[in-house]
Formats: C-alpha cells, sequence, structure tokens
C-alpha cells in the first residue's frame, strides 16, 4: 500500500482512539520514562502487518527503535517474538491497540489464505480473494491475502470488468453485456480483462460465442456441474485457439475447496478468506 495513502488511514486510527489523550497512561506514567515492549504470538499461522505496524511505530513517535526478529509471510508458534520496540513507555502504550488491532487481523487474513490455498496447491488452482473487505481496510487485507499464499482478484471497481449476473440482467442478457463492455474499453483506451458470471451452461455458450471475455465465472455451480462447464470451455479452446480462463465461485467452503480445485478450473473465489477470518492471537507486553 502507499505509504501516503497509510499515513492518512493511521491518523484516522489514532484521533479514534486518543482524541485528546491516552488519559489513563497520563495519569501514571512519567512522560520521560522509557521502556521496552515485545510483540508475542499466542497461536499458530502466518504472519502479516509487521511493515505495517512499523509504519504506525514511525507515525506515532519516530524515536522508537524497533528490533525486528520476524517478517511478513513468516509461519509462527506461540511463544515466537516478532519483534521488540524501544521507546518512551507513553508511545508504547498509546501504540499498542492501534497496531495489535492491525496485525492480529492482517495475520488472521493471512493465515486462513494460507489454510485454503495449501488444500489445493498440487492442483495448480488459486484461491482469490474478493471485494467482501472491511471498509477501508481493503488494500490491507489484500496484501495480507497475498502474504498467505493466495491471490488477489480486482482491487475495486476501477481495475477489471467482472459484469456480475445484475449487470447481464440490466443489459439485456449476456451478448449485449460483453458487446457494450468490449466496446466500452475500445471508447475510454482502456485495457481492462473482461470477465463473466454464469449462471448455467446456455450462458457459458454464449459467452464463449462472442469471443469477447477473457474469464468466465461459475457461479453456484456444484462440483459435478463444474465439470462439464469446464469440458464445454476446454473443447471451445481447441476451436478458439486461445485459453479461457475459469473461476468458480459462490459458496466454495473449506471442506469443498478441494473438490472444484479438481475439475480443472484456474481459480476458485472465496469470500471468506476477508470477511470470516479468526484474527491471530498476539500481545506487545512490556519487557521487565
Amino acid at each position: 500500500m502507499d505509504k501516503k495513502e497509510l499515513r492518512k488511514l493511521i491518523a484516522i486510527w489514532f484521533e479514534e482512539d486518543i482524541r485528546d489523550g491516552d488519559h489513563t497512561s497520563l495519569s501514571c506514567i512519567p512522560p520521560t520514562q522509557m521502556g521496552c515492549q515485545q510483540l508475542i504470538i499466542k497461536d499458530t499461522g502466518v504472519l502479516a502487518g509487521v511493515e505495517v505496524a512499523k509504519e504506525i511505530i514511525n507515525y506515532f513517535d519516530p524515536e522508537c527503535r524497533v528490533e525486528q526478529f520476524l517478517h511478513d509471510g513468516d509461519h509462527v508458534k506461540p511463544g515466537d517474538v516478532a519483534f521488540k520496540v524501544y521507546g518512551k513507555e507513553l508511545s508504547l502504550l498509546q501504540i499498542e491497540r492501534t497496531m495489535l488491532n492491525i496485525m492480529q487481523r492482517m495475520s488472521g487474513v493471512a493465515t486462513t489464505a494460507h489454510r485454503y490455498q495449501s488444500l489445493i496447491e498440487d492442483t495448480g488452482c488459486h484461491v482469490l480473494d474478493t471485494r467482501k473487505t472491511t471498509p477501508g481496510l481493503r488494500y490491507l487485507e489484500k496484501e495480507a491475502v497475498a502474504l498467505g499464499g493466495g491471490m488477489n482478484h480486482r482491487i475495486g471497481l476501477f481495475d477489471m470488468i467482472l459484469l456480475k449476473d445484475n449487470h447481464v440482467d440490466f443489459a439485456g442478457g449476456i451478448t449485449n453485456a460483453l458487446t457494450r463492455a468490449r466496446d466500452y474499453c475500445k471508447e475510454k483506451g482502456k485495457n481492462l480483462k473482461i470477465e463473466i458470471e454464469c449462471r448455467n451452461f446456455d450462458e457459458i455458450r454464449e459467452a464463449l460465442a462472442t469471443n469477447i471475455p477473457d474469464r468466465i465465472m461459475l457461479d453456484n455451480f456444484t462440483p459435478e456441474k463444474t465439470k462439464e462447464a469446464v469440458n464445454i470451455i476446454r473443447e471451445w479452446e481447441k476451436t478458439a485457439g486461445r485459453h479461457m480462463e475459469i473461476e468458480s465461485s459462490g459458496g466454495i467452503t473449506i471442506e469443498t475447496i478441494r473438490a472444484y480445485a479438481e475439475t480443472g478450473v484456474d481459480f476458485v473465489s472465496v469470500g471468506a478468506l476477508t470477511h470470516s477470518y479468526k484474527s491471530l492471537d498476539m500481545s506487545f507486553k512490556a519487557v521487565k
């Protein structure tokens, strides 16, 4: 994430938490007293958010010094120490919760992404995230997905065209939606990938007949129907002379992802990576 944009977020986070002062700490800790706190891992998973934490620390108090032991993407276990921070105790106490909130959430996302991707690693299929992210934290959550071994889909509505069921219905069908999307890109000079969501075999065949999309999303297909759809698309490729990316989406869980990946799809998108993860437990404790 761009550091300038990140610092804007950090300002908002501290305004939310501190306002006119951390009166608990100010009431009992001398302003010049120096100390050290360490980030202790209390769970098993994938660490994420270390670089963001360092930006948080530097933003609040540039005089704080970080002694780093672990890095983003490292696999961690209970008892591991990610880093120590030396500085004014008042600063350490005020940084603590904001830093932990971000690191625990990012590490939870990274751990969830790793869990899903590890189940399908040998299939050649990749797990994708979605736009089902926490408002304001999308870039960080998607960064965490990548740190966990997953892949990012589009970042937002601006970097890819994804024609979903509502777009298709409003546009008057598959062909209309795809044709308008292609013409729009030409008119605006946009080099955007075009993906279309298909709900049945007829829509798949209609999308293929246009030869427009770069990717077809199979929405709420069973693994059995997904396999049949993959066969249809791969047969089309022989005549078309090009590869069509295939994505499975809709209600795919940790229990079913393997079955979908084994059908031959290129991607499986899972909203749970960023909306149903469990934060990784960790704490920021004083070093005596």
